[in-house]
């Protein structure tokens, strides 16, 4: 099949008519989505494995026909277009540009009421994360500054970044709590996690980060650890079940957080109230979290700068996804990231997110994930997009809906402003993202797009 180009690198007309016209198309109706040079589908068995990363599922010249806000067919234009219902379709041509499925960011920190900018000059100076945290900065400033905001200001600016997520093309998101570390404030953002979820296009998965680190009100007491493990698992749990508002549970396992005892004792609770397990692991020290996240049948433990050997063979063994967090070493400015190769190699389920949040990693752009991912941890360009997208949906237990452009998956797509795919993660810092799709709706047009 030869490929075909048509002026992927032309200035775009302004799209505001192109979004409008086509986000009010109901999701009744179908739609015909044509004219992408590279169409990567993902397609295939999930999750992706070693040499198994590396199959986009390419298609030139590719199309998809969208009914319902599910994918109905896919594949070579031609074959598409001869489809009966395909003509009857409302029309979108992408007019050469690279499509790929809807990038699935699984670790972000959604809710969080400001930056911490007057840490970062810290940082620059010299300052170590943990050296600003036992000042009391860190998380705990953005507990502080949480705790203090209203609801509809967080929501305010949760919405904001919401529309920056769409805008570099991802589509689904997991959010974490842990900037409240109070009953009130521990709910209030779970709340707003659904809340937002029923108000605006991109899908938000919710994950308990109760465990984030100890509050201040409980430090220096005796036992006071383990006194609000007990508020979150007899307090906080039963009222997330309840409203069920968080789907996984998660536990910060490091120096200066929770040890691997006590987040084992937090996610089996976790369980008992139907919450999967996550777990923040291995960052800035190994405790034994990689393991334990395997011993629990958690869906994912991120960071892992730390692993040694040992956790690489088993995670390689195992179905806990291994997800990277570049974002976070780059703007910690540490060096040394990951080990994406030896995890690789190993059979592990590789997965990448954006961490985005304000203390460690304030981007929400996946595109420059990818970037980091090739060039600090070694990925191909191939790897990047599948361990964001099929692999990143599996880390969520949705590699059954979202993570590739399959019959009977949800219609998710980014659409860039490229050549070539390698494109994506070559421009590093820069957004070409031309188009967002979700369920079939474009939520993101890009005003202009020129390389």
């Amino acid at each position: 099949m030869s490929f075909c180009l048509e002026s992927p690198l032309r200035a775009l007309r302004t799209d505001n008519q192109l979004l409008a016209r086509h986000n009010t198309v109901a999701l009744a109706d179908s739609l015909l989505i044509t004219g992408a040079s590279q169409l990567l589908t993902l397609c295939g068995r999930a999750p992706r494995r070693g040499s198994s990363l590396s199959n986009l599922g390419l298609v030139k010249n590719g199309a998809l026909l969208v009914r319902d806000g599910a994918i109905a067919a896919v594949g070579a234009q031609a074959q598409v277009e001869a489809l009966a219902e395909a003509c009857a379709a409302e029309k979108l041509d992408l007019g050469g540009r690279v499509a790929l499925p809807g990038f699935v960011d699984s670790h972000t920190h959604l809710i969080h009421a400001a930056s911490r900018a007057e840490e970062y000059e810290l940082k620059i100076a010299g300052a170590s994360y943990e050296e600003i945290a036992s000042k009391g900065g860190g998380i705990l400033n953005s507990v502080r500054k949480l705790r203090a905001t209203t609801s509809d200001a967080l929501k305010t600016r949760a919405t904001a970044a919401l529309k920056q997520f769409a805008a570099h093309g991802t589509t689904t998101i997991e959010a974490k709590s842990g900037y409240g570390l109070d009953i009130a404030s521990e709910l209030k953002i779970l709340r707003l996690h659904k809340e937002l979820a029923a108000e605006q296009p991109l899908e938000i998965v919710s994950t308990f980060l109760g465990a984030h680190v100890v509050p201040p009100e409980f430090r220096g007491k005796p036992n006071g650890a383990e006194k609000y493990m007990a508020l979150l698992i007899d307090k906080v749990m039963p009222e997330v079940a309840s409203q069920k508002l968080a789907e996984f549970c998660d536990v910060f396992c490091d120096r200066g957080a929770f040890t691997r005892r006590q987040a084992k004792t937090i996610l089996e609770a976790g369980k008992r109230f139907n919450m999967t397990p996550r777990l923040h692991a291995e960052q800035l020290t190994r405790t034994g979290a990689a393991q334990l996240a395997v011993e629990l049948d958690a869906a994912s433990c991120d960071h892992l700068e730390q692993v040694n050997k040992s956790d690489i063979y088993t995670l390689g063994q195992s179905k806990t996804a291994a997800t990277l967090l570049p974002g976070c070493d780059f703007h910690l400015g540490l060096k040394k990231y990951a080990p994406a190769r030896a995890l690789i190699d190993a059979g592990a389920i590789v997965a990448l997110a954006s961490d985005y949040n304000p203390g460690t990693s304030p981007t929400l752009s996946m595109p420059m994930i990818l970037s980091l991912a090739c060039s600090q941890l070694r990925m191909t360009p191939a790897e990047a997009i599948t361990a964001s997208t099929i692999n990143s949906a599996y880390a969520l237990r949705r590699e059954k809906q979202i993570g590739s452009l399959e019959v009977g998956k949800q219609a998710d797509l980014a659409v860039f402003e490229v050549a070539d795919y390698r494109e994506i993660p070559y421009y590093f810092g820069v957004n070409h993202c031309w188009m967002t799709v979700k369920r079939g709706r474009v939520i993101h047009a890009a005003k202009q797009a020129t390389i």
